[in-house]
C-alpha cells in the first residue's frame, strides 16, 4: 500500500482570495512548490481536494476553477499533471452534499482506487471542513496557518491533537 497527501487549495497551497475565478489572481504561498516536490520525492501521491462553493452560488463556473487550477500548476513548475486526482466540490452550503468537505467521500474513493494506506495518508488544510474530512476518512490530519482562519482556534485541533504548522512547507519538511 502507498501513501498520499490530500491537499486543500485555498489557504493551503495558494492565497485564499475568496471565490477566485481569475487565473491572474493565483498567488502561491511561499515554499509550496518545494514542499510538494519533497513529498513526491518521498513517494507521496498528491491529491487536490477543494471546496468551490462559488460554483454552486453562481459566482463563477467550473471552467473558471479549472483555469485557476491550471495556473496554479503552471506557477508551481512541477509538471502536469501534478495531482493523481482532483476533487472540485461545487456545492454551496445548503445544497445536497456529494463531495463538499467535511464529506470524506473523495478521500475514501481514492484510498480504495489507489490502494492507499490510511495510516500513511494526510489531509492538510486550513479550515474545520478540511480537518473534518480527514478525521471522518480516518487519515492523519494536519492544519496550516496560512489561510483566513487560525487553525489553533478550531475545536477539532485540541480535541484530536491535530498538529498545526505555520505553512505547508513546514509540514512537508516533517514528512518521511
Amino acid at each position: 500500500m502507498s501513501k498520499a497527501l490530500f491537499l486543500d487549495r485555498d489557504g493551503t497551497l495558494i492565497l485564499d482570495q475568496v471565490y477566485l475565478a481569475d487565473p491572474a489572481g493565483v498567488v502561491l504561498i511561499p515554499g509550496v512548490a518545494a514542499g510538494l516536490q519533497r513529498a513526491r520525492t518521498l513517494g507521496y501521491k498528491l491529491f487536490l481536494f477543494t471546496n468551490q462553493s462559488g460554483i454552486g452560488r453562481g459566482y463563477h463556473t467550473l471552467d473558471d476553477t479549472l483555469r485557476v487550477n491550471a495556473r496554479m500548476e503552471e506557477l508551481l513548475g512541477l509538471g502536469s499533471p501534478l495531482f493523481a486526482g482532483v476533487c472540485i466540490a461545487p456545492e454551496a452550503p445548503g445544497q445536497p452534499v456529494v463531495y463538499r468537505k467535511p464529506s470524506p467521500r473523495f478521500i475514501h474513493e481514492k484510498l480504495e482506487q489507489h490502494q492507499l494506506d490510511p495510516e500513511q495518508c494526510w489531509m492538510v488544510g486550513d479550515s474545520a471542513a478540511d480537518l473534518g474530512a480527514g478525521l471522518a476518512a480516518k487519515v492523519r490530519v494536519a492544519a496550516v496557518g496560512t489561510g483566513r482562519i487560525d487553525p489553533r482556534t478550531l475545536p477539532d485541533v485540541s480535541a484530536h491533537h491535530i498538529p498545526v504548522y505555520p505553512s505547508f512547507a513546514e509540514f512537508a519538511a516533517t514528512l518521511c
